[in-house]
């Protein structure tokens, strides 16, 4: 995503001993400390912390936040319980993904963990008009730690976001491979809002309980196990939710008019996304990586094609070396393709995360109920009004 900003603020667990910067969008952070197979194997095992200072703090206040919130965003949130873990995206005019941010409610505030916190707290500012609403980047006060734990806040703990991946939310569809069977069921994590003032303290306060401290290698060979996209690195300036099987989690595809909810319905009712999301097993013989962004190859020689890019990469303490990809839609399941590394060029083999036919789980046979609105003439109005030829 070309507007993902990290925060500024280097995290002071850098300074820890065996320490390892991370790159990229998450270089204010550790990679890892020293041992990252064991800090793998901890997180995995639900005894580890991980440092995601680094990502941003969008807060917002006021009595109106919530029905406010539910008619930008592509989420139903506007009933959203206190304690109660969602996920919203800001969609373009043409249904693009610009800003994705994981909510949570406290009964005062609404909390928004976000990859793009300066943009999106801009743009939240300026919607707000004559409504009850205040909203603050709130990154330099408070900081995100992750843990492999499933459970809310109970009372008196932090504010905490659970994430609900892989579920399907309410009003939300699949477009996987296999809708029976999802491998991020295994996997766990949430994030625990603290002050940014006693980030230390509270990863020592685990560390003394026996966990581990562990770099963002443990955090995103996880995620990208579990077919888990990330705003900062599957996000490009075209990106449709669809392509990604995003509508799980972050879409509500019958709540109310949202700017690019033409484009999530017509995508959903009579189109097909054109790239999808895939996982890679890489070749590890050569021990080493491709780059993010490596181009992925159909083809030997002269007749090789580009298909796709490298979206995230690591190196998994079971599965070995993977990757996820966008690829065209049209490239076939079976297809064995290649990516070039510094160690030359390594096979990759499939594993369909979104399907190759660009349908939904619930896709209608013919145009569904919102879709035949928009065919009348009756368009959204944040989207510009009538559904353009």
């Amino acid at each position: 995503m070309d507007a993902v900003r990290s925060a500024t603020m280097t995290s002071p667990l850098l300074n820890r001993h065996g320490a390892v910067p991370d790159t990229a969008a998450d270089s204010a952070v550790a990679w890892h400390y020293g041992d990252p197979t064991a800090e793998q194997r901890a997180l995995a095992a639900g005894r580890a912390v991980v440092d995601q200072s680094h990502l941003g703090i969008v807060t917002v206040t006021g009595p109106d936040r919530l029905t406010w919130l539910d008619s930008l965003c592509t989420q139903a949130v506007g009933r959203l319980a206190p304690g109660e873990s969602s996920e919203l995206m800001i969609l373009s005019p043409q249904g693009r993904i610009e800003h994705v941010a994981g909510a949570v409610d406290d009964g005062e505030t609404t909390w928004l963990i976000t990859e793009t916190a300066p943009e999106l707290a801009t743009f939240l500012d300026r919607m707000r008009f004559m409504l009850r609403v205040e909203v603050a980047d709130a990154t330099a006060e408070w900081a995100a730690l992750g843990e492999a734990v499933r459970a809310p806040a109970t009372e008196g703990e932090p504010v905490t976001w659970v994430d609900p991946w892989p579920g399907i939310a309410d009003g939300g569809t699949t477009y996987a491979a296999d809708p029976s069977s999802h491998p991020g069921t295994e996997r766990a994590w949430r994030l625990v809002l603290v002050p940014r003032g006693t980030l230390e303290a509270e990863v020592d306060a685990r560390l003394e309980s026996g966990w581990t401290l562990a770099g963002t290698w443990a955090s995103e060979a996880e995620r990208i196990a579990a077919y888990r996209p990330r705003a900062a690195y599957e996000v490009d300036a075209t990106t449709l939710p669809h392509e990604l099987d995003w509508l799980r989690t972050a879409v509500h595809l019958h709540k109310g008019c949202y700017r690019g909810q033409e484009t999530v319905a017509k995508v959903h009712n009579v189109g097909r996304p054109p790239r999808r999301l895939t996982m890679l097993h890489l070749d590890g013989s050569a021990h080493t990586l491709p780059d993010r962004g490596a181009a992925v190859m159909l083809g030997d020689g002269d007749a090789a094609k580009e298909v796709g890019r490298v979206t995230s990469v690591a190196r998994h303490h079971e599965y070995g070396p993977v990757a996820l990809a966008v690829l065209k839609r049209s490239v076939a399941p079976s297809a064995t393709l290649t990516v070039a590394s510094d160690g030359g060029v390594l096979a990759a083999s499939q594993e369909l995360i979104v399907n190759a036919d660009g349908f939904s789980a619930d896709r209608p046979e013919k145009p569904g109920p919102t879709m035949k609105g928009l065919l009348m003439g009756k368009g959204c109005a944040a989207d510009g009004g009538d559904m353009p030829a």
